[in-house]
């Protein structure tokens, strides 16, 4: 990684739950990352980007659906004019490790030729599917292309990738919220967790 993670979150390290469980937050076995360390470290990621696209001709285009709330919190952070298009890619189903056979569901609406565009990730496992999606978008012709992940896991990419923001570094393991869901699940949570064994073996019931 290029930019290297602003905070590292590693395995056995977490946080209970904030206030009363909720019906939706039964199944989650540890928070990971809150809220807070969340908002501060988008924040931060903000900033950056906006010092290094001063002046530039900045496109954010968020991968659907995981990206969609850092999509919208990043981009109040960047103090600068910006324009949104958004692409859908499947490689994961209702599964939790990716298949590595990516298929695009939502193309981007508008040309990228010369523009700078910035590609906003919710995770990056594997490595696959980002590595496709920068293949696919360089042979459009932007005048740049960068990746914003919020979080990365430690020691599993497949394939060598430069990603110049990231938030988070965090352990191998399954998470959801803040975006990220199991079967279409706990995409609104304000934090990262990870689920309680149950919580799998009801979904496969």
């Amino acid at each position: 990684m290029e930019g290297g993670a602003l905070t590292q979150h590693r395995s056995g390290t977490g946080h209970t739950l904030p206030g009363p469980v909720s019906e939706h937050e039964k199944d989650i076995d540890r928070v990971l990352i809150t809220g807070d360390e969340i908002l501060a470290t988008v924040a931060a990621l903000g900033a950056r980007i906006t010092e290094d696209y001063r002046g530039k001709d900045l496109l954010l285009v968020g991968v659907l659906k995981g990206a969609f709330v850092l999509m919208a919190d990043l981009s109040r952070h960047i103090r600068l004019p910006l324009e949104f298009d958004f692409m859908a890619v499947s490689s994961y189903g209702a599964a939790t490790q990716t298949s590595g056979v990516v298929r695009i569901l939502k193309d981007l609406e508008q040309d990228i030729e010369g523009r700078d565009v910035l590609l906003v990730e919710d995770i990056v496992d594997s490595g696959l599917t980002l590595n496709y999606l920068l293949r696919n978008l360089r042979s459009r012709r932007p005048a740049s292309l960068e990746v914003c992940a919020l979080l990365v896991k430690a020691g599993i990419q497949r394939v060598a990738l430069d990603i110049r923001y990231v938030g988070f570094e965090i352990p191998p393991e399954f998470v959801v919220g803040y975006g990220l869901d199991f079967a279409e699940r706990f995409r609104n949570l304000p934090y990262i967790a990870t689920l309680k064994p149950s919580a799998y073996a009801e979904a496969a019931i």
